[in-house]
């Protein structure tokens, strides 16, 4: 599974999951920071969910 956002440019900007898991439910938090620990900006951001061959984005406002 892996779980990452991404900028309205489609720039990575931080990798929240990355590893195997097995069936089930998870929950994932994000802290509005990036790969360099540092708060992101307000905007519009996406969470790219990706587990097998299955892919989704789901988009998301960061308003502070």
């Amino acid at each position: 599974m892996r779980v990452q956002i991404f900028n309205i440019m489609g720039q990575l900007v931080r990798t929240l999951v990355n590893a195997s898991q097995s069936a089930g439910r998870y929950d994932v938090l994000w802290d509005g920071r990036d790969m360099s620990n540092q708060p992101v900006p307000s905007g519009t951001y996406l969470c790219m969910l990706e587990a097998g061959s299955y892919r989704t984005f789901i988009k998301m406002t960061m308003a502070k």
